[in-house]
């Protein structure tokens, strides 16, 4: 046990709890994908005992450490970063095949790939992207239960409390994981997310039944008008696998999401935070859309990052997303930037380039990728959020007939939700 697990020992095994029974919610004989850096150890076998407590037939960790990432992006030949063996990529993407759930354990180095040739980085991410179609396919569609939880790392903790020690900053970071998770020593978890849960649903019952046609955006540096296709579905918390299994894809979460029409975006977006993009920061960055796709756009930090972000292929210039999240949120409470997109992404409302998640329309997941293509629905082997929301945000909903209903204002709700969920 390390010196910064110890201290939070009990949390960390709710944490692992509300993982395996909120997040993935492993059922009885599935088996477990789990994914976690060397630092996580700890919480990688708390998770791993409460996958076997729970009835998992099997455990299989997939170790991740940074350095010798970085080492392989710096020192392997372009050829080995542009064709990746199949064997590397088959646990993945059997596990999937064979109704393993996926937790991830997620701890980001916001600064890992500093100093590494972005043609590199690019040739790598491509060439995952394309060998682990099948798996995206899976978790994207939610033909099983995917889930992510965090730890604190030395470097992610580094890089949002700069001025602090290690160790100190590590049990700070723990901290905010912790709350803004819902993970504490008052109160069992599983019956909070419940809770929380319920919350999320009433906003999507809501916004479903106005079947907006269009949502325009305005702020500073953003006037953004947004197509949604027929057929367009809200979602938020928890929902169900193909086999009607209920699960939270996200730890924490506090968004409310959707697909647009690819087809139907146009005006100028401004970021409101900075970007983690494959290991490098992208900060201050606007991107100008004409009929879906990016025309222009500028970034005052990682441009050529983001530009080769946007050529990853032909679907990466257009949305595949749009949440919705309060301004005033757990996250943005803390006044920390996390530079990781499951916790910026949470206190902000956000867009996505790139691949669309097919269960935000009607019938999608039966959906051939020419259907999909037809109705609007957005196909990339990248699926990137960024921050957009602020303080001084405004969105209006568009109804079929012309109407205009105040959705955020202020960067906030501008609708009381009925108190009872239809979920």
């Amino acid at each position: 046990m390390g010196t910064i697990d110890g201290p939070f020992n009990e949390q960390l095994r709710q944490l692992a709890r509300l993982g395996i029974h909120r997040g993935v919610n492993l059922q009885q004989g599935q088996g477990l994908l789990l994914s976690a850096p060397v630092e996580a150890a700890f919480l990688a076998d708390l998770v791993t005992e409460e996958a076997y407590r729970a009835g998992a037939k099997d455990v299989y960790v997939i170790w991740q450490n940074d350095e010798t990432n970085r080492l392989r992006l710096k020192y392997a030949p372009m050829t080995a970063l542009e064709n990746i063996p199949q064997w590397q990529l088959n646990v993945q993407n059997q596990s999937v095949k064979d109704d393993y759930a996926v937790l991830s354990i997620y701890g980001p180095n916001a600064d890992l790939f500093d100093g590494i040739d972005e043609q590199r980085i690019a040739a790598q991410t491509k060439a995952r992207g394309r060998g682990l179609i099948p798996y995206y396919e899976y978790m994207m569609n939610d033909r099983i239960q995917w889930s992510i939880i965090s730890y604190p790392t030395s470097a992610w903790a580094h890089k949002v409390f700069p001025d602090k020690r290690i160790a100190e900053a590590q049990k700070e970071l723990m901290k905010e994981i912790l709350r803004i998770s819902r993970v504490s020593s008052d109160s069992d978890p599983l019956d909070v997310w419940d809770h929380h849960n319920q919350k999320l649903h009433r906003a999507a019952d809501f916004l479903n039944k106005q079947a907006f046609k269009q949502l325009h955006y305005r702020s500073e540096g953003t006037d953004l008008t947004i197509e949604l296709p027929n057929g367009h579905i809200w979602s938020g918390g928890s929902g169900p696998s193909e086999a009607d299994v209920w699960f939270n894809a996200n730890i924490p979460t506090e968004e409310v999401f959707t697909l647009p029409d690819k087809r139907g975006v146009n005006g100028t977006v401004a970021s409101k935070m900075p970007l983690n993009c494959n290991g490098q920061i992208i900060d201050h960055f606007s991107l100008t859309f004409k009929d879906g796709e990016v025309v222009s756009f500028h970034a005052e930090k990682g441009e050529e990052a983001l530009r080769h972000l946007l050529a990853s292929d032909e679907g990466a210039v257009r949305l595949g997303e749009v949440a919705l999240v309060p301004h005033r949120s757990p996250v943005s409470e803390s006044g920390l930037i996390f530079y990781n997109t499951l916790f910026d992404e949470n206190a902000s409302c956000h867009l996505a380039l790139g691949k669309a998640y097919p269960t935000c329309i009607k019938n999608g997941s039966s959906m051939s990728l020419e259907a999909l293509d037809h109705a609007g629905v957005n196909d990339s082997i990248i699926h990137e959020d960024f921050m957009i929301g602020s303080a001084d945000l405004s969105i209006d909903g568009i109804q079929t007939d012309g109407t205009s209903i105040p959705v955020f204002r202020d960067g906030e709700w501008a609708i009381d939700f009925p108190r009872e969920s239809t979920v």
